[in-house]
């Protein structure tokens, strides 16, 4: 397999295709916290279940197609694909738990921090990000913010939720920073077989150290996991690496802050949570800091790059 080793741009603008794409990942994450919430079983339980029953559809397909590919895969290659999997399977495992400490509120907040990470981190790798990109981050986060209506409680059990949930944001950060460091060279259904497979190895050591219940739920329950699996991971963050292609991490974890809004809906919908009054304002907040990233960025040079799938 040809190698491009030409990085994407710390703010390269989408195309259109990946904007629409985008729009389709926000869509399927967005079913996330709602499912969660309505399905009885343990949180790590379900994110276990979410990665391998993902396992279940996209290994096969992996195997079929792009049994070459992940033969050829260098050491480089294996390395962070497997980075990936061990970063997504500690997002679940410390922003989900987070809510056992914490307000919902709070940690939704803590973990909008995301694209301040990703910023951050990008910077550190020697990107310049410029001074529009930095007040459009903040104007997003200001939107998720105001979204939560968040309310921070003093007490060292709601501290320690929050620590959980900024850790979470931190850890997605680094998660679709190393996606597309892998996406460079390596396809999105060899990347994704790998990542998801040892998300679901590692979040099954966390599930059976710490005595998660694995099995005995209702049908209700399994439905829910198995739309779960669907939406959020399969048209959710399987999307997300396809993007990750040709948009920068940065402007991936910015545009997923509308998975707050969408969430908010689908609760108003389908489990009868009334959205907050400030569900108009901060989505515009958050549309408002997107454009203003997006518009700081170029688009990424890419001509005559082998298009990985």
């Amino acid at each position: 397999m040809p190698a491009d080793r030409t990085r994407v741009g710390v703010l390269s603008r989408p195309s259109r295709t990946d904007f629409v794409l985008i729009a389709v990942g926000v869509a399927g994450v967005s079913t996330s916290a709602p499912l969660i919430k309505a399905a009885v079983a343990p949180t790590l339980a379900i994110a276990f279940w979410r990665n391998a029953m993902a396992c279940g559809v996209v290994l096969p397909y992996a195997a079929l197609r792009s049994r070459d590919e992940l033969r050829a895969l260098d050491s480089r290659e294996r390395r962070l694909a497997l980075l990936g999997g061990v970063l997504l399977a500690a997002h679940f495992a410390t922003w989900i738990p987070s809510l056992a400490y914490t307000s919902v509120a709070s940690s939704v907040a803590m973990v909008a921090t995301q694209p301040v990470w990703a910023a951050l981190v990008a910077r550190l790798r020697g990107d310049r990000v410029a001074g529009r990109a930095w007040a459009g981050i903040a104007l997003a986060v200001a939107g998720a913010v105001l979204l939560s209506g968040v309310d921070f409680q003093i007490s060292a059990r709601a501290l320690f939720g929050d620590l959980l949930a900024l850790v979470g944001g931190m850890l997605a950060a680094l998660y679709v920073t190393v996606g597309a460091e892998v996406r460079r060279t390596v396809s999105t259904t060899a990347y994704t077989s790998v990542c998801y497979l040892t998300a679901a190895v590692v979040l099954l050591f966390v599930c059976l150290v710490s005595g998660q219940q694995l099995t005995g739920y209702d049908a209700s329950t399994w439905w829910r996991i198995v739309a779960l699996t669907v939406l959020a991971q399969l048209l959710g963050h399987s999307v997300f690496n396809r993007v990750l292609r040709t948009t920068s991490p940065t402007v991936v974890s910015i545009a997923i802050l509308f998975e707050i809004v969408g969430a908010a809906v689908l609760a108003a919908l389908f489990i009868g949570e009334r959205p907050p009054l400030a569900a108009v304002p901060a989505a515009l907040l958050i549309a408002g800091g997107v454009v203003l990233v997006v518009r700081a960025g170029t688009r990424p040079e890419v001509a005559g790059a082998p298009v990985l799938e």
